[in-house]
């Protein structure tokens, strides 16, 4: 059985979007886990109300996005889910998605497959996966080596981010959750997806299975797009700011290979630093 686990603070009418494109899949074959980290907005109630076949788990909202979603992981193994899926509430899924994930999951043996992301509103391609160079602090993109007509079916992939990520029991079996202790929020994902290269299991981004997003509605593009030194400061240094220096740092001493650490970290801290600004 697969469960879907979908950490949750406020923006209620997300939730209900997400929710609604996951009633709308072709293969309903799965069971939803939403973890309402302290919401003040009605999520509570509204869920109650309009999704009882929707598990709900509360935090006292200091969570975060990873103690979050562990919190709703923990749930699905405890409840003998054989897949598991992470999922933010900001996305829609395409009806298709949850089909096109299990069938890829059958293809081969245990693997972990991200999700192809779209802009939900104009249906632009966002994100796709891709490769880290430890050696340049740079990201090679899916996106870039791939022609349109190239974007189908499962690639290989290093890093693959939380939205839409499914994930076989196994791998929890083999390196635990998701290091909450040393990455509370930003991330954790781009970790737990490279541990499950580095403990021998293959990554890959589904083309075929595709979700919207809304690129300008995460806590730190706010940071972005209102300039000022108040949101620099939050943007470098908050749990929720996207340039987080020590979780960058953490990140980097959990994965990038020792000789390349130092260059790797200086690179990461100039582009984190002065990115900003750009």
């Amino acid at each position: 059985m697969l469960y879907v686990v979908i950490p949750v603070f406020n923006r209620l009418s997300f939730t209900i979007a997400c929710l609604d494109s996951l009633r709308q899949q072709t293969d309903q074959d799965f069971k939803v886990v939403v973890v309402d980290d302290g919401s003040t907005d009605g999520t509570a109630t509204t869920l109650a109300a309009k999704y009882p076949e929707v598990k709900v788990l509360f935090g006292s909202g200091s969570l975060f996005w990873t103690a979050g979603v562990n919190l709703g992981l923990r749930y699905a193994l405890d409840q003998g889910a054989d897949w598991l899926m992470t999922m933010n509430n900001d996305v829609i899924v395409y009806p298709d998605f949850v089909a096109n994930m299990k069938k890829a999951a059958s293809s081969r043996p245990p693997a972990l497959y991200g999700a192809y992301e779209l802009d939900a509103v104009t249906q632009e391609p966002i994100y796709s996966g891709g490769w880290s160079s430890w050696a340049t602090g740079s990201f090679r993109r899916l996106l870039d080596d791939l022609a349109p007509d190239q974007r189908r079916g499962q690639w290989p992939s290093q890093n693959l981010p939380g939205r839409g990520l499914m994930i076989p029991r196994v791998v929890f079996d083999r390196i635990g959750l998701f290091a909450a202790d040393v990455l509370p929020h930003y991330y954790a994902d781009y970790d737990f997806t490279h541990q499950a290269r580095l403990a021998g299991f293959e990554v890959y981004m589904n083309f075929d299975a595709r979700l919207g997003t809304y690129p300008d509605e995460s806590g730190d593009q706010h940071n972005r797009q209102r300039k000022s030194l108040r949101n620099y400061y939050n943007h470098l240094f908050s749990i929720r700011g996207g340039a987080n220096l020590r979780d960058f740092t953490q990140f980097a001493r959990r994965n990038c290979p020792p000789f390349y650490l130092p260059l790797f970290l200086v690179t990461g801290y100039t582009r984190r630093i002065l990115g900003y600004w750009r």
